[in-house]
């Protein structure tokens, strides 16, 4: 019961605590488990802040995040959505009824970067992410404007 419908069914592993995946510090912090600390170093986004977004297959999360963390990406927010892209609609059919799907299940991936290049979060996104099928998904890099840390009021790259 703990891989549930959400592996076998949809593919999709958000559960952290379920997983049979070495638990990994994506979130930018210190993991309890094994001591060691994500490394801040790396060459500046040209000295701004930068947003990685992507849209992935959701069977290919888990191996996203393991990626990430092996570049050191010190935030990641991760979101189910629909859309469509240049994949066609697919039909099927259900007790006699014919039905089309033109919207993919996929998931956002969203990383903010300032002291790791968004280049090589970007990278390690498509590779990881890759299947070589059509409907791997997209990576998009924006420059973000600022930052804001709610908790110390802290601007600009260190709120990052």
């Amino acid at each position: 019961e703990q891989a549930g419908l959400d592996v076998s069914e949809h593919g999709v592993d958000t559960y952290p605590e379920f997983g049979g995946r070495d638990p990994l510090a994506t979130d930018g912090g210190y993991h309890e488990t094994d001591g060691i600390v994500r490394p801040d170093g790396g060459r500046a986004n040209d000295g701004g802040i930068k947003l990685v977004m992507a849209f992935i297959r959701p069977d290919k999360l888990s191996d996203v995040k393991e990626g990430l963390a092996e570049v050191g990406a010190p935030s990641l927010s991760v979101t189910n959505v629909s859309g469509r892209g240049s994949q066609p609609a697919k039909t099927g059919q259900w007790r006699g009824e014919e039905y089309s799907v033109d919207l993919h299940q996929k998931v956002k991936v969203e990383c903010v970067v300032a002291d790791i290049p968004a280049t090589d979060v970007a990278e390690a996104i498509q590779e990881t992410g890759k299947t070589g099928d059509p409907g791997d998904g997209k990576v998009f890099v924006l420059p973000v404007e600022d930052a804001y840390q709610i908790r110390t009021g802290e601007a600009g790259r260190s709120a990052v």
